[in-house]
């Protein structure tokens, strides 16, 4: 079976998306797993960032690895490279230094939670970047229902025995900024192969990352076995994995026919921080979970009419 044919068959389409949903949502029970073995602190800011530049640098050199045995051309056009640089600023540096700091106070599940308001900030960011790409009444009302979710945890957190604060605050701003790295690589991507474009961000991303941190650290400053190594190659792996198949299923389908699957990130997400870490599912989460895929679900739903009506 080729490549196009599996992921566009009924089965392989959505099989395909559960895996890089699945790897993508099973990173915010890692990294506190990653925190906790690696006696990581939430007050030790500098050594988090340097654990995840080396975690998108490894993930970056992975994609690059992967055109040379793919014998895919890197682009050697100086302007090209100015976009990734720039792309890589908000995507994978801006993104990742308050997605790490900010996950060292934050319970997995509401990080998992708050990860679903990424879709609703690049509606927003299109909206005032792009003329033809302006929110309408139905998408609106699907980022409204998507962020009542985190307004939710915020005014209910107290009384459900959890609290909304500064690292909730960081996992927002992280979010938002993950958002607009989004429409900027997609514009970035007109113009730029998309493993070029996605390696060369994390790797660069990865690299100021790593030099942050280090500059303050060291090299290596927490404990690092077998055990944390493996962690570290799986969060790298799954950066690589998840984006490669997620890639491949935009390269063969519409963009709206797999969008929704994004609302599984959070729910994954949740799923896997109660297991793995063995958080609390209250009530107050699961609402807002709820109100976050619904939200997401009520997007993509206008996106997939709006592209239907194109075809017809």
């Amino acid at each position: 079976m080729t490549a196009q044919r599996f992921f566009t068959h009924p089965a392989g389409r959505p099989l395909a998306a559960l895996g890089a949903t699945l790897l993508w949502g099973s990173a915010f029970p890692l990294i506190k797993l990653s925190y906790q073995h690696m006696d990581i602190h939430r007050d030790e800011t500098f050594e988090q960032i340097l654990f995840a530049g080396y975690r998108f640098t490894l993930a970056g050199l992975i994609i690059l690895a992967m055109m040379i045995l793919m014998r895919i051309p890197f682009d050697r056009n100086p302007r090209s490279w100015a976009g990734i640089a720039k792309v890589s600023a908000f995507q994978t540096v801006c993104q990742y230094l308050f997605f790490y700091i900010g996950l060292s106070y934050a319970t997995g599940t509401i990080s998992s939670i708050i990860a679903g308001t990424t879709s609703f900030f690049q509606l927003l960011v299109a909206h005032f970047l792009y003329r033809n790409d302006r929110l309408t009444p139905m998408r609106g009302l699907g980022v409204f229902v998507g962020f009542a979710g985190i307004a939710v945890i915020w005014l209910q957190g107290e009384s459900s025995g959890f609290s909304f604060g500064f690292g909730e605050i960081l996992l927002i701003v992280s979010m938002f900024f993950g958002g607009l790295g989004n429409v900027l690589a997609k514009k970035e991507s007109a113009h730029s192969n998309i493993f070029f474009l996605t390696g060369l961000q994390m790797f660069l991303g990865g690299v100021v990352l790593l030099s942050v941190g280090a500059f303050q650290t060291g090299i290596l400053p927490f404990h690092m076995d077998g055990q944390a190594i493996a962690m570290l190659i799986y969060l790298a792996i799954l950066s690589s994995a998840g984006f490669l198949l997620w890639n491949l299923l935009m390269k063969y389908n519409s963009v709206s026919s797999v969008s929704m699957y994004l609302a599984l990130i959070p729910l994954f997400g949740v799923i896997l921080s109660s297991i793995l870490l063995h958080e609390r599912l209250h009530p107050t989460i699961l609402v807002s979970l709820c109100l976050i895929i619904v939200g997401i679900v009520i997007v993509n739903r206008v996106r997939l009419r709006k592209e239907s009506s194109k075809n017809a």
